[in-house]
């Protein structure tokens, strides 16, 4: 089954830090209703950012139509009946019941499918109909050809980081999308966005920041992926709720970040070195 979520409009926006130009790219793409992929590592903030234009959308257009995200986390089981929909029983009667793909595309929602290289292959092919100047979803169950709404988009996501031979975007499917690139912050932004979303005053989140851009150069050292944006955050929170910042980082970074005990102390040996 598809594990999807729905997110609606509310007084608050979300936040997000613009690094470069992707707010106003994406605006352009939406106007002109093409579909987006943001690539970038684990936690570098691409859900918060599509989260972020979805509120930035409604804020700005003239439609009543309620603007909403509908977000899909893939994975190597999720099958093209799960995006689409299915029958189910309902006491003596069979009902169709309409995935989330298919309430994307009838409502206008934007459709936010994450890392989209971890769902089958059936499944990434299903939404090609939609990513042209078709904008069609074909429902070979029912016999339906949906046209989408017109303020529907379909976005999706991966990490580049996690490529293989098996796991990569075909180019039949890859230049159908705009492509934003997305990566970590440099050090007084990564502060900025820690101490806004975790309650930290700033030189802590400087601090923490520091180690984030430290341990990301292990990459030089056969490490990988460096620690998220995401992961310094958490770091802060418990921070914020009294906890030693020594121990917060063992927690939330340290422990985090991998299991093998040779990163983890090259991460520790950094932390000790950051952190007073």
């Amino acid at each position: 089954m598809a594990s999807d979520s729905e997110f609606s409009m509310t007084s608050d926006q979300p936040y997000y830090l613009p690094l470069a130009d992707e707010v106003e790219v994406f605006q352009a793409a939406y106007a002109a209703r093409l579909p987006v992929l943001l690539k970038g590592p684990t936690g570098c903030g691409k859900t918060r950012f599509v989260e972020h234009m979805t509120w930035l959308l409604a804020e700005n257009k003239s439609s009543t139509t309620e603007h909403a995200l509908i977000t899909v986390s893939c994975h190597e089981d999720l099958t093209a009946t799960d995006m689409v929909g299915r029958y189910l029983l309902k006491g003596d009667e069979t009902i169709w019941s309409d995935g989330p793909l298919t309430r994307a595309v009838r409502s206008g929602a934007i459709c936010y499918l994450d890392e989209i290289v971890e769902a089958r292959k059936d499944t990434t092919v299903l939404i090609h109909s939609l990513t042209d100047h078709r904008r069609i979803l074909p429902i070979d169950k029912t016999g339906e050809l949906i046209e989408a709404h017109p303020e529907f988009l379909l976005v999706i996501s991966y990490n580049p980081g996690y490529q293989s031979v098996l796991k990569d975007l075909k180019p039949s499917t890859r230049q159908r999308f705009v492509s934003l690139e997305f990566d970590y912050p440099d050090v007084q932004t990564e502060a900025t966005i820690i101490a806004h979303e975790s309650g930290v005053d700033a030189t802590a989140a400087e601090r923490l920041a520091v180690i984030g851009e430290r341990v990301r150069n292990l990459k030089q050292h056969g490490f990988e992926e460096g620690v998220s944006t995401r992961l310094l955050i958490y770091t802060g929170e418990l921070i914020a709720g009294g906890i030693a910042p020594r121990r917060a980082s063992e927690a939330a970074i340290v422990s985090a970040i991998s299991d093998d005990a040779n990163v983890q102390q090259a991460v520790a040996d950094i932390v000790d070195v950051v952190l007073p």
